[in-house]
């Protein structure tokens, strides 16, 4: 995929300085810059590569002056950084436009879709499956039957969603997720074997959800799983049965979330936190990277640890932790000193 200097001035209502028509076909850092390449510059700590970069095109601030010959073709612009994020989004775009049903695919004749449908190869679209418009279905996907998916959604290669799941607008679910398959249920017998307790809820995504690669999402046991609006899970994450998270949560990789655990809005988890089952966490919450979370938790709490306390509390007993061998070395001599000194009295 070719632009010219000229057609990406265009998108970016900015000003070519140099040759309109040179063009280019991916994207550098200034300093890795090659002929063919689109780069900016904004931080001045690279200001001295537009002079050696051999990228073809740099986008630069209008307030850019070079003061020696450059090689590349400018695009002046009034924030290139700001232009550049717009024209990686617009570049985004483009290579995921695809449209079309590729075949072999299955695509059930009860299911329903809006306009430009992507359908890739080898992927299986089930009973009574609602897709909406501009959906994006790469190769080896699965919808089970009675899937619902909203607008502009992205399935990545290799997603998986189980019967009954709901996923709202603007969406996107990375390769090797799993959405909807069934909670961790099972009941003790009296002869120390399991009878499966049988998962027959769903799960809920609400809108401008993210969820990355691999993550697992489990269906409720009854009644719905349910991640809220603006939420973004990262790779590897575990979210199991009835668990709800908040609008706007962010959750980091290895993170794995205990059934029935409710948690807040505008929540930011590290990675590898384990967070225990029937829990209820608030709005706001901080959770430091493997964190145990055991208890419920405040509003505009911060924890770290494991178990988790406060923020504050551990910083100050990790300072001491640290000293640990010495303050034992310091407590043994003292009392040396003190059974010396009683030897002495009693002499």
């Amino acid at each position: 995929m070719k632009f010219t200097a000229e057609q990406i001035a265009g998108i970016l209502e900015g000003e070519v300085v140099g040759n309109p028509k040179v063009e280019v076909f991916r994207l550098s850092k200034i300093e890795e810059g090659i002929e063919g390449s689109l780069t900016f510059l904004s931080n001045p700590k690279y200001l001295n590569y537009i002079y050696s970069t051999k990228a073809s095109v740099t986008i630069v601030n209008d307030s850019f002056v070079p003061e020696s010959p450059v090689t590349t073709t400018l695009i002046k612009v009034p924030d290139a950084y700001g232009a550049f994020s717009k024209l990686l989004e617009f570049y985004n775009q483009v290579k995921l436009n695809k449209s079309g049903i590729e075949q072999p695919s299955f695509l059930s004749q009860s299911a329903k879709y809006g306009d430009n449908l992507y359908l890739g190869s080898f992927s299986y679209v089930g009973q009574n499956v609602v897709l909406g418009e501009n959906v994006k279905i790469y190769p080896n996907c699965f919808l089970g039957d009675n899937v619902t998916v909203g607008d502009n959604v992205v399935l990545f290669a290799g997603a998986k969603i189980y019967s009954e799941t709901v996923i709202g607008n603007n969406c996107t679910i990375h390769s090797g997720a799993i959405i909807g398959s069934d909670g961790f249920g099972f009941a003790p017998n009296p002869d120390g074997t399991y009878t499966k307790i049988p998962q027959i809820g769903n799960v809920i995504i609400e809108d401008n959800v993210d969820i990355g690669s691999c993550t697992t999402i489990d269906r409720a046991t009854m009644g719905s799983t349910i991640i809220r609006k603006g939420v973004k899970l990262d790779n590897q994450i575990q979210i199991a049965h009835n668990v709800e998270i908040g609008e706007n949560t962010v959750i980091a990789a290895q993170t794995g979330v205990a059934g029935s655990t409710k948690i807040g809005k505008n929540g930011l988890i590290g990675g590898q936190v384990g967070i225990s089952g029937h829990l209820t966490i608030g709005n706001n919450v901080r959770i430091q990277a493997q964190a145990g979370v055991g208890r419920n938790i405040k509003d505009n709490e911060i924890l770290q640890g494991s178990p988790a306390f406060g923020y504050n509390d551990f910083s100050k007993s990790y300072v001491h932790f640290k000293n640990l061998p010495k303050i034992v070395a310091e407590i043994k001599e003292l009392k040396k000193q003190i059974l010396n000194q009683k030897n002495a009295n009693n002499g």
